[in-house]
């Protein structure tokens, strides 16, 4: 149910795309600020995949909480409330004293954007009638999906001209312009209280611990060091734990019957293999800059401006695709194109690769990834009842960051293997392992994003009352 107040819904639009957009930044904000980090701390590279990982995997395992408690205590409240523990996280964040402190901050900052991240999008669909929901929904993705990609360059010139620290401290005053104008703006809206999934969520946060740390250690100690077997033998066990869970509860964290949705579950796999190869991709392509190419952190983040650029020009005009072709011709088409720029660019990796060079790669990259992500995420949430809509919208952030974080976790496995940071050359041949690995990811998931719903089924179900 909603409040009597009729508030306008560009408003919705514009308040939760901006708070989006700030979480989703702090997940890669720090790809470029890695190597500054790794100064001041002394960080190992099993650091520095924790310094993005300990936000991935707590956004994702407590989106479901956040979503939850949006539907019952209000979902304009649970957005303010996130955005407040999300400030002082990142104050939290900023005066890191060691490695540790800024990891475990990192970890509570992703609380707070797990609690932002569901609601935003539930009131969204709420504000907007059917047959206005895609055109919002692809806007809202596309400026969601623009921190990830410019995350690098704003981390660069944070990070070079002032100091690492600040990435974090610039969320306080967008919180403080965002929370008053969410209390004048929102309209409050409910959904079902439905009782709290608390084992299918110790389920899914155990697998997610227990896989990336068996992947992070697994190049370390051996893939046959016991204590791997064992972590990612848990985590196998748990997730298989989290299906039968899903089965057999009476409120599971995501309903079964979501499943029956056309395109569903095509979305939630093809979000996850996007995200993973983004997340990784750019994980390791600030540090190439840096590392391999020997750029500081702001020239780092420019020339990666191709991908960046590119995504501001093509993502207002996928957003209205969306519509007019449908989720599956946009979906696959995206990924497609994200394939073979990422193949493209780990053929070209070099040491002395030229900017000019490098440029078209990343540009198709740029096409590919802002076709994908509005289609992606109109396909999950296209098809579900709106009284579901807080539970769907959790599960596509669910996976989404999922997929980030065993993204980078899986890649670093691959470097590991392939490549290491002993010399220029030693790093640039992990990082085209990387990318390769990158391609694979993406390829399967334009094969799933062949499940999302065609133009004719999209349009109908567009005009269908809910």
């Amino acid at each position: 149910m909603t409040s009597s107040s009729h508030k306008a819904p560009h408003w919705t639009l514009a308040l939760a795309g901006l708070a989006s957009f700030t979480v989703a930044l702090d997940a890669l904000v720090t790809a470029t600020a890695l190597t500054s980090m790794q100064r001041s701390f002394g960080a190992t590279l099993a650091d520095l995949q924790w310094i993005t990982n300990a936000y991935n995997l707590s956004f994702a395992v407590l989106l479901s909480v956040g979503a939850a408690l949006g539907d019952r205590l209000g979902r304009r409240r649970i957005f303010v409330a996130g955005m407040l523990l999300f400030a002082l996280a990142s104050v939290a964040c900023a005066i890191s004293t060691s490695v540790t402190m800024l990891i475990a901050s990192r970890a509570l900052q992703g609380a707070g954007a797990a609690l932002v991240t569901p609601v935003s999008l539930a009131l969204l669909s709420v504000a907007y009638p059917a047959e206005k929901r895609g055109w919002a929904l692809g806007i809202f993705g596309s400026i969601t999906g623009l921190a990830p990609l410019s995350g690098p360059a704003i981390g660069g010139a944070i990070s070079e001209t002032l100091h690492w620290s600040w990435i974090f401290w610039i969320n306080i005053p967008i919180a403080l312009v965002l929370v008053p104008m969410a209390l004048a703006k929102l309209e409050e809206s409910y959904g079902p209280r439905a009782k709290l999934d608390l084992p299918g969520i110790a389920f899914i946060a155990g697998f997610s611990c227990f896989f990336a740390w068996g992947l992070m250690r697994g190049p370390d100690t051996g893939w046959d060091d016991p204590v791997v077997i064992a972590a990612l033998g848990a985590a196998l066990l748990l997730v298989v734990g989290f299906i039968v869970r899903l089965r057999r509860a009476a409120s599971p964290l995501i309903p079964p019957r979501l499943f029956a949705g056309d395109g569903f579950a095509g979305g939630l796999i093809a979000a996850f293999c996007l995200y993973a190869a983004l997340y990784a991709t750019l994980f390791f392509i600030t540090q190439f800059e840096q590392v391999a190419q020997g750029f500081g952190p702001l020239e780092a983040g420019l020339r990666i401006l191709p991908w960046t650029a590119t995504l501001f020009l093509v993502a207002p005009i996928a957003g209205a695709l969306v519509n007019s072709l449908g989720e599956r011709i946009l979906g696959f088409a995206g990924l497609a194109l994200n394939a073979v720029g990422l193949a493209w660019l780990s053929l070209l990796a070099a040491v002395e690769l030229p900017f000019l060079a490098m440029a078209p790669a990343l540009v198709v990259m740029g096409v590919g990834v802002s076709f994908a992500m509005p289609a992606v995420q109109s396909g999950v949430l296209r098809t579900v009842p709106k009284a579901e809509l807080g539970k769907a919208s959790g599960a596509f952030s669910i996976s989404r960051f999922l997929g980030g974080a065993f993204g980078v976790a899986a890649t670093a496995s691959v470097f590991a293997s392939f490549g290491s940071f002993a010399n220029p050359e030693a790093f640039t041949a992990g990082f085209s392992a990387v990318l390769w690995c990158t391609v694979c990811i993406t390829a399967f998931g334009s094969l799933a994003a062949l499940a999302l719903p065609g133009r004719t089924t999209a349009m109908s179900q567009r005009l269908q009352p809910r």
